[in-house]
């Protein structure tokens, strides 16, 4: 039997230390996610997103409550297939689907980022769905924890007196626009520093942006998007004004319209 030298040993040794991290990100397990698979997808089979679907995000959060993730459709060219939606989802979440992302006449190309809350360490997943009822996954995880409960940053007082404020800003060099909704977004999960109560969840349940009369896209929301609702997105900026209207969970709609190469 062949005997290995104590210098070979401590090779391995060291290949193996180095070694773990990896396997460790492939390894992680996906129990939540076996769970939570049929409520959000139901049975249908779920492919791969590589070649038609990325997704951004740290790795490490620096603020768990305003995590940037940024997805990114981008079938190949010929591909004949066109995304009507995206659903973003954080599997530890208290409510785990960040959001669902629509678009009205199909997209083939399109860049879309937001800001999202992460409560705990986590897969996050985009869900790409084509017109054809096909789906196509991609994930990432992320290191981040207590974005849901994290108190808000602005002041109650000053998030009223600004409830509701859209601004819109293009960004024509860079084919693109960015939309935010003033609204603090509470998750329910906040506690009130001065009363010690939780404060009740109340957010953008709904926002629909379009340029004259065509549907750029829409989103239905729930409390993992961040305080003051932010969007950046492919914006080709020449068809007319652009109108954006955002519905809460107390029934309160903001709308306003916006010259298409201008910004507030």
């Amino acid at each position: 039997m062949r005997v290995l030298s104590g210098g070979v040993w401590a090779g391995l040794a060291l290949v193996a230390v180095l070694a773990g991290p990896a396997a460790a990100e492939d390894e992680r397990p996906e129990t939540t996610w076996t769970e939570l698979r049929p409520t959000v997808l139901g049975e249908r089979p779920i492919r791969d997103g590589a070649g038609l679907l990325s997704l951004e995000a740290p790795k490490r959060a620096e603020d768990a409550a305003i995590v940037p993730v940024s997805l990114r459709i981008a079938l190949p060219e010929g591909d004949a297939r066109r995304v009507k939606s995206l659903t973003l989802v954080v599997d530890e979440n208290p409510s785990p689907v960040v959001g669902t992302f629509r678009f009205a006449d199909g997209q083939s190309r399109f860049a879309l980022s937001t800001r999202i809350r992460v409560n705990s360490y986590s897969y996050v997943r985009a869900i790409a769905e084509t017109e054809d009822g096909g789906l196509y996954m991609t994930k990432v995880y992320v290191k981040a924890a207590g974005g849901c409960s994290a108190p808000a940053v602005k002041d109650p007082a000053e998030a009223k007196a600004h409830l509701g404020e859209i601004r819109f800003r293009a960004f024509a060099d860079r084919g693109e626009a960015q939309v935010q909704v003033r609204h603090p977004n509470y998750s329910g999960l906040q506690m009130d520093q001065v009363t010690r109560l939780y404060t009740p969840a109340w957010f953008v349940e709904s926002l629909s942006v379009r340029q004259g009369e065509t549907p750029l896209f829409s989103m239905t929301g729930g409390i993992s998007i961040s305080e003051d609702p932010t969007f950046r997105f492919s914006f080709a900026g020449h068809a007319g004004p652009v109108t954006v209207a955002a519905k809460d969970t107390e029934g309160r709609v903001f709308t306003q319209t916006f010259p298409s190469g201008n910004g507030s």
